[in-house]
């Protein structure tokens, strides 16, 4: 069922409610105006038959015949006394107004020898209750048929809305995007256009930032493969033939110890490198440090090596005391600081950096701070930022980038703790 049948149908259950209810209060009424009319009746009718005992005369049609809720009526020779009879709905209104009440009739034999009946008529104060029912039900039917019309006007002005809404839903949800609504109409209509186009143009804008990025994140991933397949063949790989050359001169100079010797310290020297290209290589790839220090000595070996490589100052200050982390979010709290320093040697033309890790209250805080040239943040933050801020929400924190130009840059974040 649509939603206007049921707005009709709750409208018209209010109105037969309301009708039947001034009908009951118009029903109690005639009640009590019933009871005085018809003793005032009552009083005619011992009046009309005590002057007639007296005079006959006196009953006149044409004074009698204008009574309200009395009737004289003549009666031919042996003719029965009997009250007017109803039918239909007015013999139920009758009934229902006049169940209890007194209907006095008199049959009177005058002195000229004919027979009258004065009765108690109530038929008039019938019509008159009748009357009454039939405006009010006429005035509820107009005021109901006027409120459907309304009703009816006004919601397939509002559902016309609707209609629109969902057929741009409809299309957003197929991948148009560049779907709007119009903005016009009533202040509601406008409001809801302009947040609907608001919602399009975000997702419209977040569209092409995800595929940007995606393009982004795959070439850079084409230039770790590559960096990685160079290493392995320009650096490692040499080293490694240079060991196995050397590994074989060894068979041809056994007997020239001086010359052993030396191939021997060369050996030695290709391996240490050879280590040493691989352990890089490992750093770069996991921080193997991770599993076998803590994270306080890890933030520290990763700020000497980042600050004997950049020759940048970097002061590093942890809290006592911090909370045993998971290994994920161990991870993602390092790779993050490891970020923001790559940035900051990349971008921020710092002499000072201050790094701060603390823990408050059910918070971990992490603070990273320059002195460099600083920049107006980005309405849309690059591969760096953005990877940070998805790091940050891993972690279920919030990460703020505060910048301003000649004032450096700040990195914070304010990590949940989960509660034992």
């Amino acid at each position: 069922m649509s939603a206007l049948w049921r707005i009709n149908l709750w409208v018209c259950g209010f109105f037969v409610l309301v009708t039947l209810a001034c009908m009951g209060l118009l029903v109690h009424q005639a009640l009590a105006d019933v009871e005085r009319e018809l003793q005032s009746a009552e009083a005619v009718v011992e009046y009309l038959s005590e002057t007639a005992e007296r005079d006959p005369a006196s009953l006149q049609p044409r004074l009698t015949g204008s009574l309200r809720h009395v009737r004289v009526r003549w009666l031919e020779p042996g003719e029965a006394a009997r009250l007017p009879v109803q039918a239909g709905l007015d013999a139920w209104l009758g009934r229902l107004l006049f169940a209890e009440a007194r209907h006095s009739a008199r049959v009177l034999d005058l002195h000229d020898g004919r027979r009258v009946q004065i009765a108690v008529d109530p038929r008039d104060e019938i019509d008159e209750v009748w009357d009454s029912l039939q405006q009010l039900l006429g005035l509820c039917g107009l005021a109901l048929i006027l409120s459907l019309l309304t009703i009816r006007w006004a919601v397939r002005r509002g559902m016309g809305l609707l209609d629109e809404l969902l057929r741009a839903l409809q299309q957003v949800s197929g991948g148009q995007l560049k779907v709007r609504l119009r903005a016009e109409g009533m202040p509601e209509a406008r409001q809801l256009a302009a947040h609907f186009n608001r919602m399009t143009t975000a997702l419209e804008q977040s569209r092409a930032d995800n595929a940007h990025l995606t393009q982004t994140l795959l070439a850079v991933q084409e230039q770790e493969r590559t960096h990685l397949a160079q290493t392995l063949h320009d650096d490692l790989g040499q080293y490694l033939a240079g060991i196995r050359a050397q590994a074989c001169l060894l068979r041809l100079v056994t007997d020239q110890p001086v010359v052993m010797e030396r191939t021997v310290r060369e050996l030695e020297h290709n391996c240490e490198h050879l280590q040493q290209g691989f352990r890089a290589l490992v750093h770069d790839l996991y921080p193997v440090v991770l599993q076998h220090l803590p994270l306080a000595e890890a933030f520290g070996l990763l700020v000497e090596q980042w600050q004997g490589r950049h020759g940048i100052d970097c002061q590093l200050r942890i809290g006592a005391q911090l909370p045993p982390l998971s290994a994920p979010d161990k991870t993602q709290l390092y790779r993050l600081l490891q970020e923001a320093l790559t940035n900051v040697a990349r971008h921020a033309q710092a002499t000072r950096v201050r790094v701060r890790l603390q823990h408050r209250g059910a918070y971990l805080h992490l603070l990273i701070r320059d002195n460099g040239r600083g920049a107006t943040q980005p309405q849309r933050p690059g591969v760096g930022l953005y990877s940070m801020y998805e790091r940050a929400r891993s972690v279920g924190g919030e990460l703020r980038v505060i910048s301003h130009p000649g004032a450096g840059w700040a990195l914070a974040l304010s990590m949940p703790l989960e509660v034992s």
